[in-house]
């Protein structure tokens, strides 16, 4: 609640002081709403694939994810505002001055269509992963495997509709800001900096929790997974990254070039410290076995990794809807980003409060002591 205060007095300092315009004040809303859902939907995406294929070493740190998931809602109030700025951040929804490429797609590209995806992700979003969560909470009451058969089918469900919302929204919020450009490998670039960032904030609420004096049964065996998890999926990024920047570099056509030309001039020092801080960074500090079996270690690493995320999406936005000359990270940027991760922080820990912190009834709950990583 303090740090939610602070940022909102820095947020007002930087709007009145710092020269904030219409698409510098979108192109925020919509930077800090999808760093919040795409932290719950990858946590969400945790869940339900570790239930699907009946994993049990997560057990323990479950409930940890399914607070983060559950608060998808909150997300969705944080990006649905993003409709009142449209006309600011995206060029097709100017409908009286579309060039020919831009009337070509029309037919996605349109407000009505726009409005309709928005609203069928979240309510998708939101429907599925309350379930699991209702269903994950019966369980600590009612030992019936029946729930964890209907878990599993809810996952399974979420995973489907996930895999197709995934992509579809991120050309939709992001991709769609430079509406002349796209690429193929957009969607899967843009999930995997959800899972990625999901990952970093398990393991720093895992953390703090343990600092709290809770979740004392989670042991060095699962911090090492995590840790494995946040420097494996970090290599993912970066081949994602690399991928997508040597094809449009290897085929040099202007009209693919000219996202990787605005973003390498008008940001160049962002665009190779979002390499350094979301790759090399956790790439280095976690190779070593020893350094994932390091709570304080883990955590500082999973900070970096989480504001490293946080610069790759300003990269995805700012230079498309603000533009090189007025995009800046001042006061307003630092102080919006800041009362937005202390309400996510605050009904995270809320959520935490609504059931226990272990499932003790899950089938691979007693799996999940017994775990060991090998040597």
């Amino acid at each position: 609640m303090a740090a939610a205060v602070v940022g909102f007095v820095l947020t007002l300092l930087g709007y009145f002081t710092g020269g904030v315009d219409g698409h510098r004040f979108w192109a925020n809303i919509l930077l800090n709403g999808f760093m919040v859902i795409g932290l719950t939907l990858g946590a969400g995406f945790f869940v339900a694939v570790h239930l699907i294929a009946e994993s049990g070493w997560q057990t323990s740190i479950q409930r940890i994810a399914e607070a983060i998931g559950s608060n998808i809602w909150l997300g969705a109030i944080m990006i649905v505002p993003i409709l009142l700025g449209a006309h600011s951040l995206y060029h097709w929804t100017h409908t009286e001055h579309l060039d020919h490429i831009l009337q070509m797609k029309q037919g996605y590209l349109n407000m009505p269509f726009f409005i309709l995806r928005m609203f069928i992700y979240l309510a998708g979003w939101i429907f599925l992963f309350h379930n699991i969560r209702k269903v994950s909470l019966m369980s600590d009451v009612n030992p019936d495997l029946k729930l964890f058969n209907r878990l599993r089918t809810f996952s399974g469900i979420f995973i489907v509709f996930f895999a197709i919302t995934s992509s579809t929204s991120a050309w939709d919020w992001l991709m769609s800001i430079d509406a002349h450009w796209f690429s193929t490998l957009y969607g899967w670039y843009t999930f995997i900096g959800m899972f990625v960032n999901s990952i970093a904030v398990i393991i720093i609420f895992l953390v703090l929790l343990q600092k709290m004096g809770y979740m004392n049964h989670v042991n060095d065996e699962h911090l090492h997974d995590l840790g494995k998890y946040l420097f494996g999926f970090s290599i993912f990024w970066a081949y994602l990254w690399v991928s997508q920047y040597l094809l449009i570099w290897y085929a040099n056509i202007p009209e693919e070039t000219t996202y990787y030309v605005t973003r390498i001039k008008g940001f160049e020092t962002l665009f190779y410290v979002n390499v350094i801080v979301c790759f090399v960074a956790p790439f280095f500090a976690l190779m070593a076995r020893g350094t994932k079996r390091k709570t304080t270690w883990l955590f500082y690493t999973a900070i970096i990794v989480f504001l490293g995320h946080w610069v790759d999406l300003y990269l995805a936005i700012m230079p498309g809807a603000v533009g090189a000359e007025h995009s800046h990270i001042g006061l307003f940027e630092i102080g919006l980003s800041v009362l937005y991760v202390a309400i996510f922080a605050f009904f995270v820990f809320k959520a935490l409060t609504k059931g226990s912190l272990v499932p003790e009834n899950h089938p691979y709950f007693k799996e999940s002591f017994d775990y060991e990583n090998i040597k």
